[in-house]
């Protein structure tokens, strides 16, 4: 089975993962020389993961898309009274991915981002703290161990390294470590999602069924 594995990060949802041939694409060369000491057996290519995909897709059998979140994220309104405050746009190239894996990828997708501080323009699948958009039913329940929360409202850098079982602290480059570590999403919800999507791809003759129909 071969995975894409977009803006892979240190690699938080594929941890558990087995039994696959694994493309990961990041564009931070620290997180990506990172990624491959922890996955030696994975092709580790630094370059824009939005420009990879439309590239690339045709390729695979299986593609995660976990696009940059804090355009998107609640914590932007609730800082924007702070004088420094700055004011963008929200990215959406998160949407132009789900739209176009979900009319031109013969495969199984998922797109990954946080629970967005407006309503999401394309409905989505909410888990947790993550939204999923998908072309497979999800799981109600995706594993994910429920202390998570506790220990991201603390922040602490060593409680979330022994969540994730990595040491966030080897990570050298010019992003935020503590955010890096409490966006990751769980290693147990990355395995259902792959393993759910994986029993639907080895089905012979199964239908793909529509992004709307499985809300």
């Amino acid at each position: 089975m071969k995975v894409l594995n977009l803006y892979a990060c240190l690699g938080g949802n594929r941890y558990k993962w087995t039994d696959c041939e694994v493309t990961a694409v990041e564009l931070d060369p620290e997180a990506a020389k990172l990624y491959q000491e922890r996955f030696p057996q994975d092709k580790v290519i630094v370059a824009d993961a939005h420009q990879y995909l439309l590239d690339h897709f045709q390729e695979f059998d299986f593609i995660w898309s976990s696009p940059p979140c804090p355009s998107h994220s609640r914590v932007r309104v609730s800082q924007k009274s702070r004088e420094n405050f700055k004011f963008i746009y929200p990215d959406l190239k998160l949407y132009e991915e789900v739209i176009f894996l979900d009319n031109f990828f013969k495969g199984k997708y998922v797109v990954e981002n946080v629970i967005p501080y407006y309503e999401p323009l394309i409905p989505a699948k909410k888990r947790g703290r993550h939204l999923y958009w998908t072309n497979f039913n999800l799981p109600n329940d995706l594993g994910e161990r429920k202390s998570l929360n506790n220990i991201i409202e603390k922040g602490n850098l060593k409680e979330l390294s022994e969540f994730h079982d990595y040491d966030f602290r080897k990570y050298k480059g010019t992003q935020s470590v503590t955010k890096m570590a409490r966006n990751l999403v769980d290693y147990e919800a990355g395995l259902t999602i792959l393993n759910t999507a994986r029993g639907i791809i080895t089905r012979a003759n199964q239908e793909v069924p529509q992004l709307f129909d499985n809300l």
